[in-house]
Order: C-alpha cells, then structure tokens, then sequence
C-alpha cells in the first residue's frame, strides 16, 4: 500500500489558516527523535521490513538535546559505539594528540548533529516507510499539532506508541534555574562563552563555574584550553564525584588488557567489596575509576568518563566550593545553602547545572500498546534502545519481552551504584542465554566489546586464562550485590 493509499483526510483542526485535519495511519508512533528514539527506529525498521514509523519531535532538526548543546561539547565515550546500529560514527581513528590522545576519537558535537541529521536522511526516510514529522508536539491520544502552524494530525496507530522522552535530558541552554538571579549579575550557559570575542572591553575577569557534572568539566577544560588561568577560576561544585576511567572502556584488540581487564577487575571488586565506599576505593585501586580530589570521598556516580589527562588538568583548579548548592546570586557575592561566599568584580557565572539526564523510577518497557524505552544496560543508552527494537521485533510476549529488558535504576550516589550493577549483570545473564539476541549484539556496532572478546586467538593463551575468570567472578559479584543491597 502506497503512502497516498494510506492517507486520507478528515474534519477538524484549530488554529487560523489550519484548514482540514490530516489522518494518518502508522504501525509505530515514535515520540521524540534523539539518540535512543533514532537508535530504536533504526534497529526496529531493520528487523521489521514492512513496519511503518511515524516519528515526531519538538525540535527542527533530529538529534534531540544536541540541538541545543554548548559548542564545545563531545562525547566522552569511544563515537565507534554511539549512534545508530546501522550507520558508523567517525572513522574509527584513534587520537593522536590532544586530552584523548591514545584513546579511539570522541566525536564533537556538530559532528554527532551532522550524524543524526545524516541517519534521518540516509538511513530511515529512504526506507519509504518514515514519515518525520519535526517542531511538532505529541498531545496524546494519536494528535500531533505543528507548532509553526498549529495545524493538527490524528494519526491512527495500528501496533505501539514508543516514547523514547521518559529520560528527559536537560542542558543548559534549555533547562530553567532554581536559583535567584540579582539585576546585575552577568551569568549565561557554556553555550555563550565561544562568543566572549565579540565584545573584548567588557570580558570577564574571573569565571565561576556553577556545577559539578561532566558540562561543568568540560566548560572548565574550554577554558583553560582557551587561554583563562587557573587562579581565574573558581568551582563551585556541592558533591565531589567518581568517573569511569576512559581508558577501561576502549574496544578493539590494542585495548584488550586495559578494557577486559578493567572489566574484570570490575567484577572482583563487586565481588568482595563490603559496601559503597569500599567498592569505589577498591575499582579505584585497580585503575577503573577516577577522582578528582583524592582527599576527599566523592558521594556522587552519574556514569561520567574521564581520561587521566582531563583529571590532571581539573585539579589545576584550586578554588573549589563546597557549600552546597547555589540558592542566589547577588551583585557582590553567592548566597549557598551551607554559607556564603563573595565574588570578585568582573564575574562571570557560567551555569552548568542541569541535570542531564533525569533519574527517574525505572518502569516496564513493554507496557500495553506502548513501549518506554530505558538503559538495559549503563550507560549505553543508544545500545539500549536498539537491543529493545530487536527485542519488540523478534520476541513474542509482553512478558518475555520485559524479562530480557529490565530498566537500570540509574544511580544518582555511589550508593545506588551496586544495585545498578546488579541490574546490569542480571540483564547480561539473560541475554547470554538467548542465542538469538547473543548473536545480534554480538554483530551489532553499539556494543563494541563482544567482537573483541571473540577475536582473541588459541595461541593467546594470557587472555583466555584472563576471559576465564569471567563467569566465578561475575557470579560471586552477583551474590555479594545481593548481600550489599539488602
């Protein structure tokens, strides 16, 4: 059936000039075309060739929040194994030079923009079977309204509404302060600061930068790198934090002792630690995590990655606060919720502090005629959302469907950590012991480890004594994360 076949028009609609209503009929309704709503589409139109995908969005171009992402922003995981299933991000070089140098390229962010616009364009609308529709705005019950035009379209949805916004992501240049501003305070999101050229005479002379996430990192690595000195600086950063160590989370062969073994190393950790504090300082030990301030004990996990390089210039920085979260901004000083502190004239405040992505409960995926898609396995979230396309398209039942796809709650403290690791390994299991979808993640370019593992050769005999220890550990892990959470 054609797409013309398919359409027909109906009554209704608001709005001055809209005219008559369009109907249209669709097997999938996806809400939101961002990393996991384009990495879902992808997968899902690859194992069901006849299924029709009918994907709406509020922003004018795909790529969800990276629309509006600071310049210099990137990503802090290998591009090899983001994106879409179908389409490589990069080339697949490694960097040789830079903050990264050594480790597989870490896209920009114009580049992951270009990327999602390339897999609308070249991937998904050329199928025939994608009909994207852009600045519009799902209401529910099958009604999408332009918000150009207002105009309205009832779409008429034979299998499955997919929301792929239940992990809403807020940045900076979209998400709304909870703290007060006084008339007078120059403050703006990192979006702002590679246009400071533009007006020299009135440039800052000291920045503070308000947060303590991976954008707070990054702006503070900018400008640095830009030319500020670190006594310029000032941090204000309420909870210290753990990171992923980026060189434990390389794929390929070169990387094998440091990813496989940083895995393992993992996994021994998990296995014998007695609580939270005790299994952060023992994957510290064995080079898989990362702090900045070793005197202090960070309370924070988002499942932010660093490389060692990146933490040896943060810690440049001397003038870190700790007092709390910020409750207002006046001309002359900051008002925290532990004290206060003053500020130096010529400040400008850079707010990093959205909250990325929002920790919401986990919930089924697979719910009557709706699928909520969520991290299957941290922090993957495109790996997620293509493994539970697959799983939409190759399993049968809502319950069976579910049991191969439990939600991560994601951690917000390192105490919520071990039951996501729980979650993580539990998730695994299952998965190994599904042949099927063993073997699609095991081909598929998301998940980046699989091919390595099954590349190492007879004669390396160091690495299969290494890949041997997997299964005791990960079970001992498993039974001692059930032991620590109780």
């Amino acid at each position: 059936m054609d797409g013309d076949a398919r359409r027909r028009r109906g009554t209704g609609g608001t709005g001055a000039g809209v005219g008559a209503m369009e109907t249209i009929e669709t097997d999938y309704l996806l809400i939101g075309a961002g990393a996991m709503g384009l990495a879902f589409a992808d997968t899902l139109l690859t194992e069901l060739p006849d299924a029709r995908l009918t994907i709406v969005d509020r922003h004018g171009k795909p790529g969800g929040h990276w629309n509006d992402a600071y310049p210099f922003v990137a990503l802090h995981q290998p591009s090899t194994f983001y994106g879409v299933a179908s389409l490589p991000l990069g080339a697949g070089r490694i960097d040789t030079h830079g903050l990264n140098q050594g480790f597989h390229e870490l896209a920009s962010g114009p580049e992951v923009s270009g990327y999602f616009d390339a897999v609308m364009r070249r991937q998904l609308l050329p199928t025939g079977r994608v009909r994207y529709l852009p600045m519009s705005d799902y209401r529910g019950g099958g009604r999408i309204v332009s918000l150009l035009s207002g105009r309205e379209t009832q779409v008429n949805i034979a299998r499955k509404t997919i929301d792929s916004t239940y992990l809403a992501t807020s940045v900076p240049a979209t998400h709304t302060r909870k703290f007060a501003v006084a008339e007078g305070v120059r403050i703006m999101p990192p979006n702002g600061l590679p246009d400071l050229w533009r007006a020299p005479d009135s440039m800052p002379r000291h920045f503070t930068v308000l947060g303590a996430g991976k954008t707070a990192m990054d702006t503070i690595l900018w400008l640095l790198g830009a030319g500020a000195t670190p006594d310029m600086i000032s941090w204000v950063a309420p909870r210290a934090s753990w990171f992923f160590n980026r060189r434990c989370v390389q794929p390929g062969r070169e990387f094998f002792e440091d990813s496989v073994g940083g895995q393992l190393g993992l996994m021994q950790a998990l296995a014998t630690a007695t609580d939270a504090e005790d299994l952060f300082l023992r994957l510290e030990a064995c080079g898989f995590m990362l702090r900045i301030d070793r005197s202090i004990m960070p309370g924070m996990f988002h499942y932010a990655i660093a490389a060692e390089a990146e933490i040896a210039i943060l810690q440049r920085i001397t003038d870190v606060i700790r007092l709390g979260r910020v409750l207002a901004l006046e001309e002359d000083r900051m008002v925290l919720a532990q004290g206060e502190r003053a500020t130096p004239p010529g400040t400008l405040f850079i707010d990093c502090t959205a909250s990325a992505v929002e920790r919401r409960p986990p919930v089924p995926v697979f719910q009557p005629g709706l699928i909520v898609p969520q991290m299957v396995r941290v922090p993957q979230p495109a790996f997620s959302a293509a493994l539970i396309a697959w799983v939409e398209a190759n399993v049968e039942g809502e319950a069976a469907q579910n049991a191969l796809t439990m939600a991560v709650p994601l951690p917000d403290s390192i105490a919520d950590y071990p039951r996501a690791s729980l979650v993580n390994l539990f998730n695994q299991g299952l998965w190994g012991q599904h042949k099927p979808l063993s073997q699609w993640i095991h081909d598929c370019r998301l998940d980046g480890f699989s091919k390595t593992i099954s590349a190492v050769r007879p004669e390396e005999t160091a690495r299969i004594a290494m890949l041997q220890q997997f299964r005791p550990a990960a079970m001992a892990a498993m039974a001692n994360l059930q032991r620590m959470i109780g």
